[in-house]
């Protein structure tokens, strides 16, 4: 048994800050206690001793201890001194313990996220109470499992207009955003005994995990300044592959038209399925946003959509549209699931579809990200030269190039982080990261609220002028 103390130091620590310190102190206990830093029989300091340490009244010190004798977490005897109780038998059932909490950045370049701060939020309350207002009291019962038919008929004519999608409502499937749809898709061509699926590479990882869950191998394909390297798509022995022919993640390139007409004819000639992922293809700001793959083929094309960038992450709001094979084998999963975008969610965004309102929003975020990537990219040109830009003009972020000489990317995020910013390296997103160049930075320009935009740019100007030699 430890007789003595040199330090409060040694028994707890804990940033015992302004107002509930007596709940902090008897918090840290506890867990030293249950977690085993403070042993069976360990004798604490003294009431006063632990009291001057921390810096708080030795009454608060003397309730903490009083409320752990009570709990039996320790053990008191006047004239004794108090020491750690024989927790065994809590001991063989130990509290979960609890993660730190994240920090939350200064700067967040968050390359997927848009401004929340732009949520149409006025016009997201109107549509819902118009749409509740005007709808049946059968639209809140448990209703189509492809998601509410106004919803679809509505969808059908947006994607229509703004994608060229040939989209037969009967056809589409609400989703909870896309990577809900992603892991129906991949289980529903496993159970029709899909084993292989292309990918490009690089990509998302979380979207190749959410694969690999659904049993499916993944198989890389390369992607250059052209898009997906689909040529040689016939050599993977792949059934199906996920595309972003828009604009792709992260690269930010297009796929060019001899390559979608590629992976089309792959699909024909082997009765693969193709998967596009249209994430943000709206936010297109040098031209017209290029129009969907899907309409090449609807019966080989799977289309799938969000508006987790144009609205924002947190409505879980997406869609398929499937070729009619699939849409069976896809609402049987749903069933078994059960997971459903809310009814009211699709009331209101089936009001933004049908008033306008969604696409002047988009008209709107568009101008906003515009001039948001012209000044950032300004700023580069003026302040780091020696970086080069990358993709094209649309989505929610710009790939950055780094010098020869320049420190890892990896590195300068660390160093980023350490410094309130949110940042990513591009290495993150290969396949297999032991081959892949650590010489790029993704930098989203949306996730920024307009108070914050021009600070975070400066801070992140001032962490490249600090890493990048001249």
């Amino acid at each position: 048994m430890r007789d003595s103390w040199t330090t409060s130091a040694e028994l707890v620590h804990v940033a015992l800050g302004s107002g509930r310190r007596r709940s902090a102190l008897e918090a840290a206990l506890r867990e030293a206690i249950r977690d085993g830093r403070l042993a069976a029989g360990a004798r604490l300091p003294s009431t006063r001793a632990l009291s001057g340490d921390l810096g708080v009244a030795r009454g608060t010190v003397v309730e903490v201890y009083a409320q752990l004798e009570t709990e039996g977490y320790v053990q008191a005897r006047r004239g004794a001194g108090t020491w750690v109780a024989d927790l065994r038998a809590v001991a063989a059932s130990p509290a979960p313990r609890r993660e730190p909490a994240t920090q939350v950045p200064r700067f967040s370049f968050d390359p997927g996220l848009p401004d929340l701060t732009a949520f149409p939020r006025a016009a997201w309350t109107n549509a819902l109470r118009r749409g509740l207002g005007d709808a049946p009291a059968s639209s809140l019962g448990y209703g189509d499992r492809r998601g509410r038919s106004e919803l679809r008929a509505a969808l059908a004519g947006y994607l229509a207009r703004a994608r060229g999608v040939i989209a037969d409502p009967e056809l589409i499937v609400v989703c909870a955003g896309f990577v809900h749809g992603l892991s129906l898709i991949s289980r529903a061509l496993q159970g029709r005994g899909a084993r292989r699926v292309a990918m490009e590479d690089p990509c998302l990882r979380w979207h190749r995990l959410v694969v690999s869950a659904s049993g499916l191998d993944v198989v890389p394909i390369p992607v250059d300044e052209r898009g997906a390297q689909t040529g040689p798509l016939g050599s993977t022995g792949a059934d199906a592959a996920i595309l972003t022919p828009a604009h792709q993640f992260p690269l930010g390139v297009w796929l060019r038209p001899d390559r979608r007409a590629a992976a089309i004819a792959w699909a024909r000639a082997t009765d693969g399925v193709l998967v596009e992922d249209d994430y943000d293809a709206e936010l297109r700001y040098d031209r017209r946003p290029v129009g969907a793959m899907q309409a090449l083929d609807p019966d080989r094309v799977v289309y799938a959509g969000t508006t987790s960038k144009t609205l924002a992450p947190g409505l879980r709001l997406g869609w398929l549209v499937l070729p009619s094979p699939l849409v069976e084998p896809v609402i049987a999963l749903r069933e078994l699931e059960d997971v459903h975008v809310p009814a009211s969610e699709q009331i209101a965004f089936t009001e933004l579809l049908t008033s306008g309102v969604f696409e002047r929003h988009i008209r709107r975020m568009r101008n906003r990200y515009r001039v948001r990537r012209r000044r950032l990219l300004d700023v580069l040109a003026e302040r780091a030269p020696r970086v080069t830009p990358r993709g094209i003009s649309g989505g929610l972020r710009v790939l950055l190039q780094l010098p020869a000489g320049a420190p890892p990317a990896s590195a300068i995020v660390e160093r980023g982080n350490r410094a309130g910013m949110r940042l990513f390296p591009l290495i993150e997103c290969y396949h297999d990261q032991r081959g892949a160049r650590d010489d790029c930075l993704l930098i989203g320009y949306s996730a920024l609220p307009d108070h914050a935009f021009e600070s975070g740019i400066d801070a992140l100007m001032e962490l490249l002028a600090s890493t990048i030699p001249a």
